[in-house]
């Protein structure tokens, strides 16, 4: 029973989330939605870590086999990869670079605001 609890919490918030998402003036993906309709629930102990903690750990330990279907039907645009290869290398270095600057500097300002802390 605890189990079909969980996954009804679950699925719950998913459902909710995709009727908010058709309801919406703007677009704004149902994934968001849930997520941030989940958050909200956990701050205001709505819902319990404890009410869904075994079913979003078997969730997040099987996340790998949802991206299998993406994965797969990249090989349906091969030819497309080949033909903008050297744009999608430039694209990915750089954002793989500005995303690891940015870490760091946030990393960096957090440990510095973290000592100030301590030093009051």
């Amino acid at each position: 029973m605890k189990l079909l609890t969980q996954i009804g919490i679950i699925f719950g918030i998913c459902w909710i989330s995709t009727c908010i998402e058709r309801v919406l003036p703007f677009t704004l993906p149902a994934s968001i939605i849930g997520m941030l309709l989940l958050l909200a629930l956990l701050l205001a102990r709505v819902v319990k870590t404890e009410h869904i903690r075994e079913k979003s750990d078997y969730l997040l330990g099987n996340l790998p086999f949802f991206f299998i279907p993406a994965s797969v039907s990249i090989l349906n645009y091969v030819d497309v990869l080949r033909e903008n290869l050297l744009p999608l290398l430039v694209i990915c270095t750089v954002s793989l670079a500005a995303t690891f600057a940015v870490t760091v500097w946030t990393v960096r300002l957090t440990s510095r605001l973290l000592e100030r802390g301590k030093r009051r």
